[in-house]
């Protein structure tokens, strides 16, 4: 089980990082289609990265991991919140709510 925390916890922090480093333009486009300004965006971005790298460290130091999961895993759902908000299709759905389910799974496991 400890090995599949482990996949969960890099697949969710390279996601994060692929997405806020080397997709920076679909997300500046997202945030203007959200209705959102560039200091949410880049406050989200800072907190999204700051998030996984936590992730990564609560690989070696588990008592890290509930926190930065279940803020992780609100982000995911205002993600949610707001490709509802603007019809998105399902397709545009699917990356954050595969997260919101990773660390619905982080946490499932993390309590005791």
């Amino acid at each position: 089980m400890e090995n599949y925390i482990t996949i969960v916890k890099i697949t969710i922090a390279i996601s994060v990082a692929y997405v806020w480093i080397f997709r920076f333009d679909n997300v500046t486009k997202e945030f203007k289609q959200f209705g959102l300004n560039d200091l949410t965006r880049n406050f989200v971005g800072a907190t999204k990265i700051s998030l996984a790298t936590l992730l990564v460290v609560s690989i070696w130091y588990p008592s890290l991991i509930l926190v930065p999961s279940v803020m992780m895993g609100l982000f995911m759902m205002a993600a949610q919140y707001f490709h509802f908000k603007t019809s998105n299709p399902f397709i545009k759905h699917l990356p954050s709510l595969i997260l919101l389910i990773l660390c619905g799974f982080l946490v499932a496991t993390s309590t005791p």
